[in-house]
C-alpha cells in the first residue's frame, strides 16, 4: 500500500472512529450512571424496581436499534454513507444533551421517565444508523485482504466510548462532593457530549464519499429499493440470518457480558461502588489493543472459526470467572477486626423534608478491606412507615472497598472477559461487510449487527439482573419457610442468558456458516 493511500486511510479511520466513539460514549453514559439515574427519573419507593426500570429503559435503546439500522441503512444505500452518519451523529448528540436537562421525577412526576424513554429511543435509532455507516465507509476505503485490520479500528470505538464515559464520570465525581454529584453533577457527562459532537461534526463535514459507493453511484448501479433487495431476495436474506444467528448473536452477548454485566455485577452484587470505575478502566485499557490484533489475524486465518472459538471459550469460562470475582470480595472469606466495628444511629432529614432513622455500620478486615452498611428507616409521625408489602419501609445499601491485591485480581478477571470480546468483535465489521454487495451493504449488514447486539446483547443486563433477583427472592422465601435454599449460587444465575445464547450461536455458526467463502456476490 503506497504512503498516500495509507495516509488517506488513517484520515478516514480517524474521522470515522472519533465520531463513532462519541456516539458510543453518549449511548453508554446512561448505562454507566444507571444506579443514580434510577433514583432521579423513577419512583423511589422501591429501589430494586427503579433500578430494573432504568435497565429496561437502557435496553429500550438497544431494542430500537434495528429500526434505526433499517431507516438509516436504506438512506445510506440511497444517498451515501457520509451524509447519513452525519445525521445520526447530530441526532445522538442532541438526545444525550437533553437527557441531562430533564427535571427529576420529584419535580415533574411520570413525565420524567417518559421523556427519558423517548430520548433513549432516539439514541437507539441514531446508533442503529451510525455503526453500519462507519464500518462500511472504512471497509470501502480498504482493499480486500486488509479489511479485518482497518475495520478493527472502528471495533475499538465501542470499548473506548465506554472507557471515556467512565473517565468523564470519575473526573466529574472528583471535582465535587458526593452529595453534589448525586444531586446535579451526574448531568455534566450528558452536557459535555454536545461539545464532542460539534467537534466530530466539523471533522466529518470535510470527508468525501467512500470510493466504492461513489463508483456504484457514478455507474448508476445504486439500489432503487435497498430494503427489498436486502430482505426480499432469498439468497441475501439467507446471509442476513446466518450472520445474525451464526455469529453476531453470540458476539453480542459476549460483548455485553464482558463489559456491561461485569460492571453491573461488581457494583450491584459485590458492592464495590467506589472501585468499579478503576477496575473497568484498567481492564478496558489493557484489552483494547487486542481488537486490532484479532482484526489483523482474521485477515490471515479467516474470521469464522476465530470468532466462534472466542464465543465457545467465553460461555465455558463465565461461571468460573464470576464465581472467582464474587469470592474475591466476599466477607465470608475475610477475618473481621471486631474491635474496629462501629455502629452509628442518627436521624436525618430526607428530600421530602421528613425525618429518617439512619443506622450506619462499618467494619474492617485483617486484609485491609472495609465494609459499610447504611440502613435507612423511613419515618412517618415518628414511627416506621409501612410500605405496600405491609412491612416497615427500609432501604439498605451495602458497599465494600477491597485491598489493592484483590482489586488487581478483579481487574485481571474483567480483562479476561474483555479479551474474549476482542476475539469475537475485532473481526465482526469485516465479516459483515464482506457478506453483502456495495449497493445494499449498509442496509444488509446493519440489521443483523443491531439485532445481535441491540436485542440479544442489549437485553442482557436487564434479563441477567432479573434472573439474579428471582433466584434471590426464591432463596429468601425458602429461608422464611425454614427450607433449604432453592438456588445454591443465586448471584451466578444471570449468566445462564449469555451461556445459552452463546452456545446456540456456536452450534448454528459451526454447522451453517461457510468459513471458506465469506461472500455470495463475487
Amino acid at each position: 500500500m503506497n504512503e498516500n493511500k495509507k495516509s488517506s486511510l488513517w484520515t478516514v479511520i480517524g474521522a470515522s472512529s472519533v465520531g463513532t466513539m462519541i456516539e458510543w460514549y453518549d449511548f453508554y453514559i446512561f448505562g454507566s450512571l444507571a444506579t443514580i439515574i434510577s433514583t432521579k427519573f423513577f419512583p423511589s419507593d422501591n429501589p430494586t424496581a427503579a433500578f430494573l426500570s432504568t435497565l429496561a429503559t437502557f435496553a429500550a435503546g438497544f431494542v430500537v436499534r434495528p429500526f434505526g439500522a433499517l431507516f438509516f441503512g436504506r438512506l445510506g444505500d440511497l444517498i451515501g454513507r457520509k451524509y447519513t452518519f452525519m445525521v445520526t451523529l447530530l441526532l445522538m448528540g442532541g438526545a444525550t444533551f437533553l437527557i441531562g436537562c430533564i427535571p427529576s421525577y420529584e419535580t415533574i412526576g411520570f413525565l420524567a421517565p417518559t421523556l427519558v424513554l423517548i430520548l433513549r429511543l432516539l439514541q437507539g435509532l441514531a446508533l442503529g444508523g451510525e455503526y453500519g455507516g462507519a464500518a462500511t465507509y472504512v471497509a470501502e476505503h480498504a482493499g480486500p485482504g486488509q479489511r479485518g485490520y482497518w475495520t478493527s479500528w472502528i471495533q475499538t470505538t465501542a470499548t473506548i466510548g465506554l472507557f471515556v464515559s467512565l473517565l468523564v464520570i470519575m473526573a466529574t465525581k472528583s471535582a465535587m462532593s458526593k452529595e453534589a454529584f448525586e444531586d446535579w453533577g451526574w448531568r455534566v457527562p450528558f452536557w459535555v457530549s454536545i461539545l464532542m459532537i460539534l467537534v466530530s461534526y466539523l471533522i466529518r463535514k470535510n470527508m468525501s464519499e467512500s470510493p466504492e459507493f461513489a463508483k456504484v453511484k457514478a455507474e448508476g448501479k445504486t439500489s432503487k429499493n435497498p430494503l427489498k433487495e436486502s430482505f426480499g431476495n432469498k439468497l441475501n436474506f439467507k446471509f442476513v440470518l446466518l450472520a445474525l444467528f451464526g455469529l453476531v448473536m453470540g458476539q453480542g452477548v459476549v460483548w455485553y457480558t464482558g463489559q456491561f454485566y461485569a460492571m453491573s455485577f461488581i457494583e450491584k452484587v459485590m458492592g464495590l461502588t467506589d472501585q468499579v470505575g478503576d477496575i473497568m478502566m484498567y481492564a478496558i485499557l489493557m484489552a483494547t489493543p487486542f481488537f486490532v490484533f484479532f482484526g489483523w489475524l482474521s485477515d490471515k486465518i479467516g474470521r469464522k472459526w476465530l470468532m466462534l472459538t472466542g464465543i465457545l471459550i467465553a460461555v465455558i469460562a463465565y461461571r468460573p470467572i464470576y464465581s472467582a470475582m464474587y469470592e474475591t470480595a466476599s466477607i465470608k472469606n475475610k477475618t473481621e477486626i471486631e474491635a474496629k466495628t462501629v455502629v452509628v444511629a442518627e436521624t436525618k432529614e430526607n428530600k421530602a423534608k421528613a425525618l429518617d432513622s439512619v443506622y450506619t455500620t462499618t467494619k474492617e478486615y485483617t486484609d485491609g478491606a472495609t465494609w459499610k452498611e447504611v440502613k435507612t428507616v423511613t419515618l412517618e409521625n415518628g414511627v416506621a412507615k409501612i410500605g405496600d408489602d405491609g412491612k416497615p419501609k427500609v432501604e439498605v445499601k451495602k458497599t465494600m472497598v477491597v485491598n489493592e491485591s484483590d482489586k488487581w485480581t478483579l481487574i485481571w478477571l474483567v480483562f479476561i472477559q474483555i479479551f474474549f470480546v476482542t476475539i469475537v468483535y475485532g473481526p465482526t465489521a469485516a465479516f459483515l461487510v464482506e457478506l453483502f454487495p456495495a449497493k445494499i451493504r449498509y442496509t444488509s449488514m446493519s440489521l443483523p449487527y443491531h439485532i445481535g447486539n441491540g436485542i440479544f446483547g442489549g437485553l442482557l443486563p436487564a434479563v441477567a439482573t432479573s434472573l439474579v433477583a428471582a433466584a434471590t427472592k426464591a432463596n429468601d422465601a425458602a429461608a422464611a419457610a425454614g427450607e433449604a435454599v432453592a438456588v445454591a449460587e443465586p448471584y451466578l444465575e444471570g449468566l445462564w442468558y449469555p451461556i445459552l445464547i452463546g452456545g446456540i450461536c456456536f452450534v448454528i455458526g459451526a454447522i451453517y456458516v461457510d468459513g471458506k467463502s465469506t461472500s455470495h456476490k463475487e
